[in-house]
């Protein structure tokens, strides 16, 4: 499996009226409402679900961290002294601080004055992500994984408290409710996505498990092509394993120095491999929507061209959905894999493949399972699959007590969606520009190699789509241009509060592609360890990755620069190192 810093191993983890919105009720589902309606919470999200901090908090030790601006929506950095040194800043330092955050501030508004416009995310700020000031954490993860709204937590918990929910294979009033809940939550994603008729959805664990059900179910054939990019997540290139049992052909689209892939190269390569008529074995071709490393947003559009050619189609969404607007009438893909995790924080362990119908009618399952059946003879061979065709796909129970927060969170995500890809240009466009400022103060050489795709334009109005995602990798550079090793800018940025992610992502393909180690990965031999290819190569391997989500704002990306200009001071980064070397090899911070 490696570890979180392997290019090469295949872990699954990583896998409007503005007026109207700050003023108005949780967004929630009708039937929460039906079942809930006298209650409180329901109709009001300023309670904190939890009031009482836990005895151990990870915020016991950050006692020291100073209280908000009183400018709106921003709160002032935590100093940039490390809790197990034991410094507290003192209150002359505390008002430099202050005024640096302020000044600043102010600056960044009179660049981007558009910035201003997506006011209401700096009072969802407030009121849905206090535990990010609360507890002092800079969260810059959201590539992993957003961070979940409050008040999502609220009424979902009320629900469950005032609900009784059966298992959905039955017909008591508790599974009534529970199917009830299902069903809504699938009609509300495929309302989200714009569903024309002829889709349904397929509830999974993860957007992991949605690819792998088309994965082991597609019908390939010997001759069969399955046409993926080289910048995709692991879980789309284990596909790959059921398409060679198969004999079909495996054909890559090369990644560009910053991931992502040329549409021309893409189109000549789909072209080369398809199918050759009707009579043809069936052929996939695997899309990723965004990537996970390099920021890069691969045109929808080529999906319609790959159908024209006779290929079914699969869009692994998992990345794009949550900043994106998509639409599946305007790109009807055969699938799509997502987790709402990814897209809105809670719940976690649900994911979903939205798929055509005729698509699922050609898929072969190689097993069933409780759920996915009728009728079974025992002892026998006959097997009558369930009526309805998305149940013939849901291996066992589904995970019913969650769906009510599914339709609840989409509806949330739907009322602050408009507004995010312009607040996200406003933050890349002033993290990119400041990353390329840094210089080391010892010879004036940078600090920071962003290798990553950055945004071709910034955008202006709310509305307005992004080419780019919100990610940015990078390296950090000691002052003779070495890359200073992801571990150690980990441990730092855990000490600081700030939460990262090092390594190459599960996506060996980008991570190589960027890294400029293409030949490395080309002549990998069976059995090769981590530890020898970083041997060979002289270094870690990985980058240094933030991205940004619903809940940032200004303050993150300010805590982020602060952190990392820490590696252009040589007396700063010296004592880093310092503190750094007296770990012990694999002992958490």
């Amino acid at each position: 499996m490696g570890n979180k810093y392997s290019c090469f191993s295949s872990p699954h983890d990583d896998r409007a009226n503005t007026s109207a919105i700050s003023s108005s009720p949780p967004l929630v589902s009708h039937i929460t409402l039906k079942s809930h309606r006298s209650h409180p919470s329901l109709t009001s999200s300023n309670d904190s679900l939890c009031q009482k901090e836990h005895p151990h908090s990870l915020c016991e030790h950050r006692s020291y961290l100073p209280p908000s601006l009183p400018f709106s929506g921003v709160s002032v950095p935590h100093p940039f002294r490390p809790p197990s040194l034991g410094e507290r800043i003192s209150q002359a330092q505390l008002r430099s601080l202050e005024e640096h955050a302020a000044s600043a501030y102010s600056a960044f508004l009179q660049a981007y004055p558009e910035y201003q416009s997506t006011w209401i995310l700096d009072t969802l700020r407030r009121t849905d992500y206090t535990r990010l000031d609360r507890i002092g954490e800079t969260y810059a993860d959201y590539m992993g994984g957003a961070q979940h709204p409050e008040s999502l937590i609220h009424v979902h918990s009320d629900f469950l408290t005032r609900s009784v929910m059966g298992n959905t294979h039955s017909v008591s009033n508790s599974s009534r409710l529970s199917s009830e809940c299902a069903e809504e939550a699938r009609k509300m994603v495929l309302s989200f996505f714009k569903a024309p008729k002829g889709y349904t959805v397929i509830f999974t664990a993860n957007a992991t498990g949605a690819l792998k059900l088309v994965g082991e179910s597609f019908p390939f054939r010997k001759d069969s092509s399955f046409v993926l990019g080289v910048d995709s997540h692991n879980s789309v290139h284990g596909i790959r394993e059921f398409a060679g049992r198969r004999e079909a052909h495996v054909h890559y689209i090369p990644a560009t120095s910053t991931g992502g892939f040329e549409p021309s190269v893409a189109k000549e390569i789909l072209l080369r491999n398809k199918p050759l008529g009707s009579s043809s074995p069936p052929s996939l071709f695997a899309l990723t929507g965004q990537s996970n490393i390099s920021n890069s947003k691969n045109l929808l559009s080529i999906l319609s061209y790959a159908s024209s050619l006779e290929y079914n189609t699969l869009l692994d969404a998992a990345a794009l959905a949550p900043t994106s607007l998509i639409s599946l009438t305007e790109t009807p893909v055969d699938a799509m894999a997502i987790s709402f995790y990814k897209m809105f924080g809670y719940p976690t362990g649900v994911g979903a493949l939205v798929v055509k119908e005729s698509l699922l009618a050609t898929l072969e399952r190689p097993w069933f399972a409780g759920g996915t059946v009728n009728i079974v003879q025992v002892p026998g061979t006959l097997v009558t699959r369930a009526t309805k065709l998305h149940e013939q796909f849901e291996d066992g129970t589904i995970n019913y007590l969650t769906l009510s927060a599914i339709t609840d969170g989409l509806r949330f995500l739907s009322a602050y969606l408009p507004f995010l890809p312009l607040r996200l240009s406003c933050l890349m466009h002033f993290l990119i520009s400041s990353m390329a400022e840094l210089r080391h103060d010892t010879n004036g050489m940078p600090v920071i190699k962003i290798l990553s795709k950055l945004p071709s334009r910034r955008l202006k109005s709310i509305g307005e789509q992004s080419d780019t995602g919100s990610t940015v990798s990078f390296i950090i550079l000691s002052p003779s241009g070495e890359m200073l090793p992801n571990t150690f800018i980990e441990h730092m940025a855990t000490t600081y509060n700030i939460s990262l992610r090092t390594g190459c992502m599960c996506n060996p393909g980008a991570a190589s592609a960027m890294l400029g180690i293409q030949d490395v990965m080309e002549n990998l031999c069976n059995g090769t360890t981590l530890q020898q290819i970083e041997k060979h190569v002289g270094r870690e391997l990985g980058v240094v990755r933030v991205s940004f989500g619903l809940g940032s704002d200004w303050g993150d990306v300010w805590r982020v620069m602060q952190f990392l200009e820490g590696f252009g001071d040589e007396r700063r980064r010296t004592a880093w190192w310092d503190a750094w070397a007296r770990v012990p090899i694999g002992l958490a911070v």
